[in-house]
């Protein structure tokens, strides 16, 4: 997900965003410490998606 498109969603659509990205994320390792994943790399894309829409979040919260 490209900063672009975190930035034209609204502060609700980036809240529920998150809480499924997470969601998402701890499913990939649960599932890749079961049985190891053919592109790990998955998870550490998650994580810099989640990092992407918290920090758009957090801007936010500090410019109103």
């Amino acid at each position: 997900m490209k900063i672009k498109e975190v930035r034209e969603l609204s502060t609700n659509d980036l809240v529920e965003r998150i809480e499924t990205e997470v969601a998402n994320l701890h499913q990939m390792k649960l599932n890749h410490s079961i049985t190891p994943m053919e592109n790990p790399s998955l998870i550490k894309a998650a994580r810099r998606d989640i990092a992407r829409l918290k920090t758009e979040l957090r801007q936010r919260e500090l410019n109103k």
